[in-house]
Order: structure tokens, then C-alpha cells, then sequence
């Protein structure tokens, strides 16, 4: 890592993951909270690259961090993954890009985790029996709302992107529906997800154990993170 290099995460618990993982990291710049969804994300990013100077600045890389969904019977809560490429789950002819290589072996170095493709859709994934249709079709691993998007627009304004993402939802178990916990901006709405939880309640306990162990791990692999950029630098 390096001192010009910023952590892009999803707004509300997986920022503040991050944000309890950065803390008393002097070397660190505050992450960037992103909106949910890749219209939104896509939207933010475009006006960060032009009004932002650290994006045209020397030196500049992003690590995009958060949580996903996993589209592997072995890929469980839990599990680290660094993204390989991005898939875009929108588009009828499929779209392949690739995390920056250099970038991405850096990450890797001193880290266990499994790496893997990224499916990006526009809503949540919640049957998963719809997660099992996915994989089958697009050989992804895992599934999130932002990773394509991120890249797509990053990657126009030639910044290097690596993507750590932590799996806290598994392939054989289906969670609450809650698209409309989601406005069209992108920002999570509180009394909509509460309402979603409530008319699944197994699933929402499901979906809360696990994003608790997946925050868990986001928060300590942040550390990590932070303490190997003190130590490469002089």
C-alpha cells in the first residue's frame, strides 16, 4: 500500500467497519463512503474523479472494501475474497474487467484469501435459489452491488483498483427481500429494512449473525491493512 491509496467502502455499517478498523492509523486517509447500487456508485464516482485532486494525482489507487454475498457451496460467512474481475449482471452481453494486477499482487502479499470473480447486480440478491441460477451462469464466486461499477468508471480516469470483500452471506440459504431498503440515490432507509427483516424473521436472524461475523472480519483485515502500510513506510 501506499500513502496515496484510498479506501472506497459502502455507506452505514461496512464504512463503519472500516472506519473502528482505521482508527489511530496515522498513515490512512479517511475512507470514502459510497452509495448502494451501481447506478448510484457510478453517478458519486464520476464527480469524485473530477472534483477530488487525489484522484489525478501521482500515485493514486483505491482498495475498495465491503462485504458480498457468496455464489460457492465452499465460499462461507466469513471468507475473505480479493477480487480478481468484475462481471456486470446488467448487461445482456456480459462485461469482464480486470482489478489492477500489480495492485491486486500487493494486497495479496501477507494475506489469506481466497481470490475469486465478482458479479455485479442492481438489487439484492436474496433466494438462493436465484444466487444457484447466477453461478451457474456466470461462473462468478461472489455477488455485490458496486464492485463493476466502481472499476468501470475508475478505470476511465486510470486509477489502479484492488477489491477486498468479505462474504457474509452463504450460497444455500435465502434472506429477507430488501430492495426497497434502497432509494434510487443509493442510501439505506432504515424503516423500509426493518419492515423487510420483520416479515422474514428467520432469514433476517440469518442475514444479522452473519453480517455481524462478516463486519468482524472487514474490521480486523482493515487493521491489518493499516498496520502493513505503517511498516512499509520509512
Amino acid at each position: 500500500m501506499t500513502m496515496q491509496s484510498r479506501f472506497l467502502v459502502p455507506q452505514g455499517a461496512e464504512y463503519q467497519a472500516v472506519c473502528r478498523g482505521l482508527r489511530g492509523a496515522v498513515l490512512c486517509p479517511e475512507p470514502v463512503a459510497l452509495p448502494v447500487g451501481p447506478g448510484p456508485v457510478a453517478a458519486f464516482l464520476q464527480d469524485w474523479c473530477r472534483t477530488d485532486p487525489w484522484a489525478s494525482s501521482p500515485g493514486a489507487a483505491v482498495l475498495m472494501m465491503g462485504l458480498c454475498g457468496s455464489l460457492r457451496s465452499d465460499l462461507g460467512v466469513g471468507a475473505p475474497v480479493i477480487y480478481q474481475a468484475c462481471l456486470d449482471g446488467r448487461a445482456t452481453d456480459v462485461r469482464r474487467l480486470p482489478c489492477d494486477h500489480l495492485w491486486t499482487m500487493r494486497l495479496k502479499d501477507g494475506l489469506v484469501a481466497t481470490e475469486g470473480v465478482a458479479l455485479t447486480c442492481d438489487r439484492i440478491i436474496h433466494q438462493s435459489q436465484e444466487k444457484q441460477a447466477l453461478a451457474d451462469h456466470y461462473r462468478a464466486d461472489v455477488v455485490d452491488m458496486e464492485g463493476f461499477a466502481a472499476l468501470d468508471v475508475l478505470q476511465q480516469h486510470n486509477i489502479p483498483v484492488a477489491m477486498l470483500r468479505v462474504v457474509s452471506d452463504d450460497l444455500h440459504h435465502d434472506l429477507p427481500d430488501l430492495s426497497s431498503a434502497i432509494s434510487p440515490e443509493g442510501k439505506l432507509q432504515p424503516l423500509p429494512m426493518a419492515v423487510g427483516m420483520l416479515r422474514q424473521p428467520a432469514g433476517a436472524i440469518r442475514l444479522i449473525r452473519g453480517s455481524l461475523k462478516g463486519l468482524q472480519v472487514l474490521e480486523q483485515l482493515t487493521r491489518d491493512l493499516a498496520k502493513a502500510l505503517a511498516a512499509s513506510e520509512p
